[in-house]
This record gives structure tokens, sequence and C-alpha cells, in this order.
């Protein structure tokens, strides 16, 4: 770590949910009174919540009322920001290193390297595609605002071009989770809306969606009778849903089954799995699927200087035997915890406390049409499971929550405020 008289530099790595809450509470209570100089990196110009993802994908809102230029609000929150791709971690020398091309201007650095007192890696994760044959090349992937809006813009192209007489639409979303099913849901209200413009009796054969899993039910981390009840109100939509299927390829036209046979579709999207970003850094230890293991105050196991926050950690709570979910929920009250703890433990020179959980840790609200998301943790005795407008409610809750925390009251009222007829516009002109 660095030893000179400087005050003390803190990197944030990846502008997420959890990076972007933490980067503003530690910009106000040490970037604004000069206690230490706060540097967020992120690949992308804008941020925005990530659960909102499918809802942009399948255009029922719009990306551009909800997205949170990273400048501008590093300015007014006095942090700074870092338009970058992380390469490297040197753990020995306590500096990160940017690809070339990602240099910072602004830090006193050199060539795209940026040295840290305290390090926090918050650079999420995205869905994993395991390898196979032609995913990349041939399917959409929902992991951030810009791919949601490519998905968006060809999909709209697609429905466009679907007027004509004869022409159908067929989605095929692999994976069964809850962004899979969230998707899948939010593309139902584009079936509602070709209802209105075809009929109700060529409905289906203008737009179909179907959702594939390789697990033999939908929803694997809740119990099996909220899973039934998750398919049974999917297929009342008009999703199919095909479990047990695994792809072994996709090519331009669909996927390839890895019985041989076919799932055609015009538009294939893939939320299946989950892999944090390949670290390239000594003595950090991560899981089969790239995510960095931390200890009870959220610090990698041996490097009491650099933490991991949100997707990209693998937490374990005391006694329990999975790891805590990668969700919003969880994000926010991580970077809640660092942002409260951090400046005492740079000021005492201790560590941080270790992280506690509390009921809304577990929360995992998803659906907007009846569905269902679960409280408590799904292996344990406390788990239970909620539906109905109560999810839309924890939903709409954990996001005001958050546009509080990052914007304080005035700012988060005026959003509330100006969010309003805009959201009763777009539900009137989906497809404009």
């Amino acid at each position: 770590m660095s030893t000179n008289t400087r005050k003390p530099q803190i990197v944030i790595v990846g502008g997420g949910v959890a990076g972007m809450l933490l980067a503003t509470r530690l910009g106000h209570s040490m970037g604004r009174r000069g206690e230490a100089k706060v540097i967020l990196v992120d690949h992308g110009p804008t941020h925005l919540w990530k659960p909102m993802l499918p809802t942009f994908a399948a255009a029922a809102s719009s990306v551009s009322q909800q997205q949170i230029h990273y400048l501008k609000h590093a300015h007014a929150n006095h942090f700074d920001y870092v338009l970058g791709r992380l390469k490297s971690v040197n753990t020995a020398r306590g500096f990160i290193r940017l690809h070339p091309l990602d240099t910072c201007s602004t830090c006193e650095s050199e060539e795209g390297e940026i040295p840290f007192d305290e390090l926090i890696l918050a650079y999420g994760s995205r869905a994993d595609d395991s390898d196979t044959p032609g995913i990349m090349q041939h399917c959409h992937f929902i992991d951030d605002h810009r791919q949601a809006e490519e998905f968006n813009t060809t999909l709209r192209k697609a429905l466009a071009c679907d007027q004509v007489p004869g022409k159908s639409v067929d989605i095929a979303i692999v994976g069964g989770e809850p962004a899979g099913v969230e998707l899948a849901a939010k593309l139902s209200r584009l079936m509602d809306v070709a209802r209105g413009n075809g009929g109700a009796a060529n409905t289906q054969a203008r737009l179909r969606v179907t959702l594939l899993e390789s697990s033999q039910r939908i929803l694997s981390a809740f119990p099996d009778q909220r899973a039934q009840a998750a398919n049974a109100q999917l297929r009342a939509l008009g999703v199919s849903v095909r479990t047990g299927v695994s792809v072994a390829a996709a090519d331009a036209n669909g996927y390839i089954l890895n019985d041989g046979s076919r799932v055609d579709a015009s538009l294939k999207v893939w939320v299946a799995g989950s892999r944090a970003m390949a670290l390239n850094a000594s003595a950090i230890e991560v899981t089969r699927a790239g995510e960095v293991v931390v200890g009870a105050n959220l610090t990698a196991k041996g490097k009491r200087h650099i933490y991991a926050i949100g997707d990209c950690a693998s937490f374990t709570p005391s006694g329990a035997q999975n790891t805590l979910p990668a969700t919003a929920a969880v994000a926010v009250r991580q970077a809640q915890h660092l942002a409260k703890h951090l400046p005492r433990a740079l000021r005492l020179a201790v560590p941080v406390p270790a992280f506690r959980l509390r009921a809304l840790d577990w929360l995992r609200p998803f659906g907007s049409y009846g569905a269902i998301g679960s409280w408590g943790h799904a292996t344990s005795s406390g788990a239970g499971f909620i539906k109905g407008k109560f999810v839309l409610a924890c939903q709409a809750y954990l996001y005001r929550r958050y546009q509080l925390l990052l914007h304080g009251l005035t700012g988060a009222c005026a959003l509330w405020i100006a969010g309003r007829p805009k959201a009763r516009v777009q539900s009137g002109c989906e497809l404009g």
C-alpha cells in the first residue's frame, strides 16, 4: 500500500448498484471534506438500476428516463470518475492497471495505472454462455443497458416488419431463473399490444415467446410449489415453457438442442448462468464462476485493503450453507456497510467490522404480472415467499430507497415527481 503523505486514495471498480452507491456516499463523507480521494472506474458513461434491464429490453420503459451520467453525478457528489476497463490488480504494490486505451488523465497515475490505498471490486457479473458454440455470435444478452437497448431496438424493428401478413416474431430465451422469467413476463405485455393491433385470433401467430431451461423446472432456487405456479402463470400469458432441455449450439435461425432437435427463433436471448469478469490479480481467491471470495467484513481473503461487494463477491453468511444471493438488495446493503465503516477504519487504522445481515438482504422480488419473490434463504428454516401486489410493492420500495440513498430527499422527490407523467405516457406507447 501507499506509504507517502498524500491523502488516502479509494478506488472503486464498477459503477453498478453497489459501486455507484458507495462512491456517492464516500464522496459525501470523505471526498467533500478532503479526507480522501474517491475514484470510480467503469467501462461505460452511464449508470442505471440493473433489475430494470428486462423492462428496458422488453420495451416497457425508456432507458433515457432512468440512466445517470457518471461524470455529472461524480462532479455533484465529490468523487472522480474514470472511463476504463480493469486489466489487472497489483496487490503487492497497490495499484490497478486499465486496458491501454482506457488511461486516466485526471489521476496521478502513469499509463493507465491508478494507485490505491483501499480497493473495492464491484464490477458485477454477466450471463455465462459456458463457451457454447454460436451463443456469442447469434444471441442477445441483457447484462447492461447497452445490451438491453440493442435488443429493444432489434425487437421494435422485428415487430414493425411483423405488420406484413404472414410474418411472425419468434423469441427464444435461454435461462429459467428470475431474469429469464421476468423478461418472458415483460414480453407478454407485447403480446397484449399485438392483440390490440392485430386481433386476439392471430396474436400467438404474430408474437411467440419460448423459455428454455436445462433443469427440470424453472426457478430452481424456489420451492417446487412456487416454481410450478410461475410456470402455469407464464403459460397463461402465452409463453411456451420448456424445461429439461439443454442447448448445444446456436445459429442464425435458432438453437440446436443436445438431442439434435431445434428451436427456431428470429430473436435469441441468453440469460442463463452467472459469471464474474476474469480477475487478473495475484493472491486473490475466486470461485469457479470468477467471484471474489470474501470474509465476514467483505475483504478478499488475506487482503485487508481489498474488498469485493455486489454480484462479483461470493459471501457465505455465518451458519449458512449457501452464499448470499446476487441481488440488488444485497448490493445496496454491502455498499452501505462499507460507506458507514470504511471512513473510521481509515482514520483509526482498524479493520472494517463484520457485515451484518437483515431480513431485507434475502428479499428477491421479481415479476410484474403477479409473479413471486422470496423472503429468506431458500434452504433456511425462516424462508418465506411472497406473491401478487406485494411483489410490486417490494420492487418499488427497493428502487425508491436506492434513489433516496443516491440523490438525497430533494433529488429523489424531484425524480419521483418527474417520472410519474413520463410513466403514464410510456405505458401508452410501448411500441412507439
